[in-house]
């Protein structure tokens, strides 16, 4: 059995704001509503980054290529995850969208309602 070679190394450009992204590989930008989330991940062992894509699934996939492949525990506390979500907003950007949302109300609770709101619809990709 040989071992399979290496994946080769492709550039990468994010132009990324909240709500949107837009991901090039080799200077290809990928379909535009495709990616709804992305993590760059790279330690120092390594000489490359690794970027995961999280991507919409079309009514029909085909994929051929090399991947690294790890399972998940399904039980696993996902409280990591949400935390390394929220610490990636920009205050700013968040409290701006939330104030624009056509569906801020003005109850004693509205404008927290809002700002959760927009971070739910960031979290399933949904821009602002």
């Amino acid at each position: 059995m040989t071992k399979p070679a290496e994946p080769s190394a492709h550039g990468v450009r994010i132009d990324a704001q909240p709500g949107d992204a837009t991901v090039r590989i080799d200077g290809t930008p990928l379909p535009r509503g495709q990616v709804v989330g992305y993590r760059l991940e790279h330690d120092i062992a390594n000489a490359l980054p690794m970027l995961v894509l999280h991507v919409r699934e079309p009514a029909a996939a085909t994929w051929e290529g090399l991947a690294r492949v790890t399972v998940a525990d399904q039980q696993q506390d996902i409280g990591e995850e949400i935390a390394a979500f929220l610490a990636s907003i920009n205050p700013a950007a968040v409290q701006t969208a939330a104030l624009d949302r056509p569906d801020l109300g003005d109850g004693k609770t509205s404008v927290t309602e809002a700002i959760l709101a927009t971070l739910a619809d960031w979290a399933q990709g949904r821009g602002v």
